[in-house]
């Protein structure tokens, strides 16, 4: 089997790590270290300048408040979010200003509407594509982008509908909406190789320069700006016009927070990411001879992104095979001595934000001790009755 291009093949052992009492550790468990956030926090911000301002973070992988606090307390305000639940969890934590990055209707629309009044100190925008979607915004203080399709054809208008673009930030103003801005998710490049992916990045960027100068020209000014998830975080911060035009331009990769396999792989060395969440695991069969078998199935590490789902750190030997639902086989390299059952593995996903997503909590671990369990405040969705949804709000406000 060929290697997946963008996909760390081993990672090395570090002593920042291991658990020492990991034997009162039920596996299979999340585990992140906090220094190892913070570190990948200063190296985002070092590359946007120190200026925390340019950083609209996705929380669908921090999903913790632990984290959320901790990208606070460095300055980011501003984030993006997929789920009412993650809404609600960046309001209560602080954050000033909250996208919620997908096409919401009906009653999760209504359920925006009320996460917006519970807590009017906070910016909170969507995306739309289409007038439909603006009206139900009407009499409300949420702010509006334009989601663009720059070619990942998942949601957004196409880049070469200018003419569609113009027309519904017109009717954003027509319905006495904010017009914040374009939001521009270019996600597909993740499996293309430098210099290619710069090239046609820029390419796409040169295009949504053309429909802010469009609108620009129509008397519509635009605020802000929102590009790159985390393949192309490099690509957003050398596009030069991005630093001049008459907005801010904010990144919004999520990943860097954490890291994984993937983007690991992705993103240049010398900005110096590394794991800040691994997955605890134990070997708990020898199935049969070049085969052990831990308990980190896919419902603890994410087969979402393929086969292998991880990399085994400080196993090289070691090979991820398919997944069942509690069961990880590994391959394990000929003439190599097979890990005991009961000895311990640590996991990085290959996709870490749905793996963080799979667990209840999260053991925070800082010099092989673990010094707290923490909520994975945001995982999942809210509960699906839109009345039970906002019942807890009631309550607590009376």
């Amino acid at each position: 089997m060929a290697a997946p291009k963008f996909l760390l093949q081993q990672f090395p052992s570090h002593d920042r790590y291991p658990i020492l009492d990991s034997d009162a550790v039920l596996t299979p468990a999340l585990i992140l270290y906090p220094d190892a956030i913070a570190s990948n926090v200063e190296c985002t911000l070092n590359l946007l300048d120190g200026n925390a301002a340019r950083w609209r973070a996705h929380i669908k992988t921090a999903k913790l408040n632990f984290t959320l606090r901790m990208l606070l307390d460095r300055g980011a305000r501003n984030f993006k979010c997929a789920t009412t639940l993650e809404l609600q969890q960046a309001c209560r934590a602080g954050a000033s200003d909250v996208l919620v990055a997908y096409p919401v209707m009906a009653a999760n629309a209504r359920r925006v509407r009320d996460i917006s009044r519970q807590f009017p100190d906070v910016s909170i925008s969507v995306l739309v594509e289409q007038e439909e979607q603006i009206r139900q915004w009407r009499g409300s203080d949420i702010g509006i982008f334009l989601d663009i399709n720059p070619g990942m054809n998942r949601t957004g208008i196409e880049q070469t509908a200018q003419k569609r673009v113009l027309d519904l930030a017109l009717a954003t103003k027509r319905a006495g909406l904010e017009f914040r801005g374009l939001h521009y998710y270019d996600g597909q490049f993740g499996s293309v190789d430098e210099p290619e992916r710069t090239r046609t990045a820029h390419a796409g960027y040169d295009r949504l320069m053309e429909l802010v100068r469009e609108l620009e020209h129509a008397g519509t000014s635009v605020t802000e700006i929102i590009t790159a998830g985390t393949p192309a975080f490099p690509c957003s911060l050398s596009y030069q016009p991005f630093r001049s035009g008459n907005f801010i331009h904010r990144v919004s990769p999520g990943t860097v927070v954490y890291n994984d396999a993937t983007s690991l792989a992705q993103l240049p060395p010398q900005y110096g990411y590394m794991p800040a969440a691994l997955v605890l695991a134990r070997v708990v069969s020898h199935p049969r001879h070049g085969i052990v078998t831990c308990d980190a199935g896919h419902k603890a590490v994410s087969a979402d992104a393929g086969i292998p789902t991880c990399v085994v750190v400080g196993h090289p030997e070691l090979t991820p095979l398919s997944p069942s639902e509690e069961h990880l086989p590994l391959a394990v390299e000929e003439g190599s001595q097979a890990p005991p059952i009961g000895d311990t593995l640590y996991l990085l996903p290959r996709h870490v934000c749905p793996t963080v997503n799979n667990f209840d909590a999260a053991l925070i671990a800082r010099n092989g001790r673990i010094e707290a369990e923490e909520k994975v405040s945001a995982r999942g969705h809210e509960g699906p009755l839109l009345a039970a949804a906002a019942a807890p709000e009631e309550v607590a406000r009376k």
